[in-house]
């Protein structure tokens, strides 16, 4: 079989034989004042129109966005379609079958800039920011799921070089993919076969066998953090609503704020405790339209300590040099001095 013709649009392709993709994304060579932050007040011009710039003020928060002449000032958060998109709307239609298996990377790229202030970082802004941007996403995630040709919606973070970080000022991307991501895939089908056998979600059951344990890192009224009993990164975290949840862009306001305040203490212990700090973050959610099978929705968070050795890229075997217990340890005690700091308890 003949190489189907490359394509200066980005393409999904699959691995041979096993459920692995990859995109290959041509780059963009358009050129970057790089003395200038595109994500900083003043520099809106330098991004796409914003199509979410949510606004704070008297006490309340309005929900705008940019005209082609016009860009809304003072905002909290804003959200706009990447100009490096990894996927686009625009992608050829193009499909070739295996072995070289291609479809069209298509999708929606979303940039969510966390705070107007270049210096913030996801571990130092506010609860209340952590709220604003909380909200912002579940809006996104909502009209994401609306639109024909998404069938999953990924939200992650990149944060410093060593975990692929672009630009340090703080900021979320929201991708969307026609098919399920495989981790999700593999996910769901271990939780419902485990539901099946034993009647029993395997999150809620891990979430009660890691509460209060020697792997919990912090616990708010709704949700866990600990680090997982078999991580592949060291001081991995893992953050998971106490109560089975399958849909996030379903949970209320009083969720929302709780979820910051974890969110916030645990960065921000995370931040205390590994210097020069590079983490990925990621939320595992499930796929908001009918006939998908849901999963318990949960963060996750790799910090970037020690590069992959041969056993983590050939074999998918993990080498941890710091055990789970060590690391929860460390970072429950930075956890829970953020946490008191947070709320008022010196």
């Amino acid at each position: 079989m003949l190489d189907p013709k490359s394509s200066s649009m980005g393409d999904l392709r699959k691995d041979y034989s096993i459920d692995r993709f990859v995109i290959t994304s041509p780059e963009n060579n358009s050129v970057v004042d790089s003395k200038k932050c595109p994500y900083c007040p003043g520099n809106e011009s330098m991004t796409n129109p914003s199509t979410l710039s949510l606004v704070a003020k008297d006490g309340m928060l309005q929900r705008l966005q940019d005209t082609e002449d016009n860009y809304v000032q003072n905002w909290s958060v804003r959200v706009f379609e990447s100009k490096n998109p990894i996927v686009t709307t625009t992608s050829e239609n193009s499909y070739s079958d295996r072995p070289l298996y291609s479809e069209p990377a298509y999708g929606y790229h979303y940039v969510v800039v966390a705070s107007e202030k270049h210096k913030d970082s996801l571990a130092s802004i506010s609860t209340e920011q952590w709220s604003n941007v909380l909200v912002v996403i579940q809006d996104r995630l909502r009209w994401l799921y609306t639109q024909r040709g998404v069938t999953y919606v990924s939200i992650y973070v990149d944060h410093g070089k060593e975990a692929g970080g672009s630009t340090t000022h703080a900021h979320l991307n929201i991708v969307t993919f026609s098919t399920i991501p495989p981790v999700i895939e593999q996910e769901a089908e271990a939780a419902h076969k485990i539901l099946n056998e034993k009647g029993i979600c395997p999150m809620c059951q891990t979430v009660g066998t890691e509460t209060g344990g020697p792997r919990q890192i912090l616990q708010t009224e709704g949700f866990l953090a600990f680090c997982p009993w078999a991580p592949s990164h060291p001081y991995e975290f893992w953050i998971y609503p106490k109560k089975h949840i399958t849909s996030f862009s379903k949970i209320t306001q009083k969720e929302i704020n709780d979820l910051s305040l974890i969110l916030r203490a645990t960065l921000g212990g995370l931040a205390n405790t590994m210097k020069n700090l590079s983490y990925n973050m990621v939320f595992h959610l499930s796929p908001e339209k009918k006939n998908n099978r849901q999963i318990h929705w949960h963060i996750e968070v790799y910090p970037q300590a020690d590069p992959w050795s041969g056993l983590e890229r050939g074999y998918g075997v993990f080498l941890n040099k710091v055990t789970p217990e060590k690391a929860a340890e460390e970072l429950g005690s930075a956890c829970r001095k953020e946490l008191a700091n947070l709320v008022g308890i010196v």
